[in-house]
């Protein structure tokens, strides 16, 4: 990567974000905020997914009923997987809810939308942007919202869950982005708690992240209706490092009885290593 900006003070507790070309990738840029990747995209080729959590996400959405999408995204960034549904799926209708008003502004000055693409961005945080949503208004729900690399508590308590439920159609489907390490007791206590609303769950993720033996990024799918379950195995199978699906009687155990996640006893997801998901180092202060 080479640095395409100098980083943009948003102010105490917004952080700086920064924008760096891809050397080996004529359309590629890669967003991070304080140093954390947030978000890989190529301008040239919006079907290329450079972070392996967000092809686990685009297994699922590849596995659903052909045809548009009616998706509501908690978390912006630059809007990767946005892109993603609007190259695959013509015609769906997506809103994006982003509170941080000064990244929206810079990614669509540096990373404009394709012609076409029905994307409306809304400044406002997620639990209030879902709030606002009319019921089975989308088909999709997708989280991936983190603040200094941790996911907020308030988007995975059961009262959160239960408002996306309302929101989603009847066989509406919830995408969960967060990142766990050993034992893993953040993502056994939200499948849980997605499971109270949403029934039918499944978790995928590197083999080694779901036994607990190291940090990683796990993605939870929760529906009313039955998953696709077998489509998204073979697709974990095939991928350059294949990813363990949990479904089922698998997914029972993994979650174990764990304990629900509510606004009263919140938890959130825990501190990254740095090594993981920082790049480079900041010139000045």
């Amino acid at each position: 990567m080479t640095g395409a900006d100098a980083p943009s003070e948003l102010g105490p507790g917004l952080g700086r974000i920064e924008l760096l070309a891809d050397a080996d990738r004529p359309g590629g840029w890669l967003l991070t905020v304080d140093r954390i990747r947030q978000s890989y995209v190529d301008l040239d080729d919006p079907g290329y997914l450079d972070f392996e959590y967000v092809q686990a996400f685009a297994d699922v959405l590849d596995a659903l009923p052909p045809g548009p999408l009616a998706v509501t995204h908690v978390g912006g960034g630059a809007c990767t997987l946005a892109r993603y549904v609007a190259h695959t799926r013509a015609g769906s209708s997506q809103i994006v809810l982003e509170p941080d008003a000064i990244l929206t502004e810079q990614v669509r000055a540096r990373l404009p939308f394709a012609r076409g693409t029905r994307v409306r961005i809304r400044p406002v945080d997620g639990r209030r942007g879902v709030a606002a949503l009319r019921d089975g208004s989308a088909d999709v729900v997708v989280l991936d919202a983190f603040h200094g690399g941790r996911v907020p508590g308030e988007l995975t308590s059961r009262e959160f869950v239960t408002d996306v439920a309302r929101v989603l159609r009847p066989a509406g489907v919830l995408l969960v982005n967060v990142a766990d390490g050993p034992p893993v007791r953040y993502c056994r206590r939200l499948a849980a708690t997605l499971a109270t609303a949403l029934p039918e769950v499944l978790a995928v993720a590197d083999p080694s992240v779901l036994k607990g033996r190291r940090f990683g990024n796990v993605v939870l799918a929760a529906s009313r209706a039955a998953l696709p379950v077998d489509d998204v195995r073979r697709a974990a199978a095939r991928a350059a490092f294949p990813r363990t699906v949990h479904a089922g009687t698998s997914l029972a155990a993994f979650a174990g009885g764990a304990t629900v996640l509510t606004d009263a006893d919140p938890m959130r997801s825990p501190q990254p290593p740095d090594a993981l998901w920082r790049v480079g180092e900041w010139d000045g202060d």
